[in-house]
């Protein structure tokens, strides 16, 4: 899976392609800003780019199927931020869906969905639509992690930062005990495991932990939090999983106290 391989990249860069694409540039409602001389609202934001003609199709089901919204909505209820944070979807030629500390905006890479489409209709995935649905939604529930780590001025290495994002997507996923966030997370997952059998030797100086790792720990969280419902993934290697998933609420709920909406 390549959605989510890099989560910084130089800020010139992106201005370079922001400026050449800005007139295609298509904002939301919740992306606008209000009246000029306003500063931006401090929240999570989105915004489409028009795709690259190899991405349109990837392009139409984001914006058709409103993945991103819902997500940011939850967000947004749950956090105060101290300043805006954009989602943007764009073509990224390959880059990689990733968070930029220096412009506070997220990636979500179009070009991400078309190869993530792809390793699940190699495995045969029965509802194709529905599982990149899923992973999307953990994607942006990852990012977030790293604009709150941000945010938060937290002293992570790239390695803590990547662990961290993920269990961040674990807290958000799983605090209601609702089992679509369970669902997301399974399918992420799965993800991940199929990217582990599509490059059994990643890359070791890629700051994520290995695919089978990942998608490990997603596993253990939903049976840590739920292991009535997913009575399938009670191993003995996973005996420690609720006292994880309790460690995983506690820090990053005690990280947020700052930013929570009381």
């Amino acid at each position: 899976m390549t959605a989510r391989n890099t989560h910084a990249r130089a800020s010139a860069a992106r201005a370079a392609r922001a400026a050449a694409t800005g007139l295609a540039t298509l904002l939301l409602p919740l992306a606008l800003t209000g009246c000029a001389g306003q500063p931006p609202t401090p929240e999570f934001a989105i915004r489409y780019e028009e795709p690259a003609p190899a991405d349109a199709a990837e392009a139409r089901f984001l914006r058709d199927r409103k993945l991103i919204e819902p997500v940011l909505a939850d967000l947004n209820a749950y956090l105060a931020l101290p300043h805006r944070v954009t989602v943007t979807a764009r073509s990224c030629a390959g880059e990689g869906t990733g968070y930029d500390p220096a412009e506070r905006l997220v990636e979500l890479c179009y070009d991400d969905l078309t190869e993530d489409r792809e390793l699940f209709d190699h495995a045969g995935s029965p509802h194709p639509d529905e599982d990149l649905a899923e992973v999307v939604r953990e994607t942006i529930h990852h990012e977030a992690g790293h604009a709150l780590a941000d945010a938060l001025d937290l002293a992570l290495d790239d390695r803590a930062e990547e662990d961290a994002a993920d269990r961040f997507a674990q807290l958000m996923l799983l605090r209601t005990g609702r089992p679509e966030g369970e669902t997301t997370l399974l399918t992420a997952a799965r993800a991940y495991d199929l990217a582990a059998e599509a490059d059994p030797a990643p890359d070791p100086s890629d700051e994520h932990a290995p695919p089978a790792t990942r998608a490990e720990s997603h596993r253990c969280a939903v049976h840590g939090a739920a292991p009535a419902r997913h009575p399938d993934l009670a191993t003995p290697t996973r005996a420690h999983c609720a006292t994880t998933w309790a460690e995983t609420r506690s820090a990053w709920t005690r990280d947020l106290d700052p930013l929570l909406r009381r």
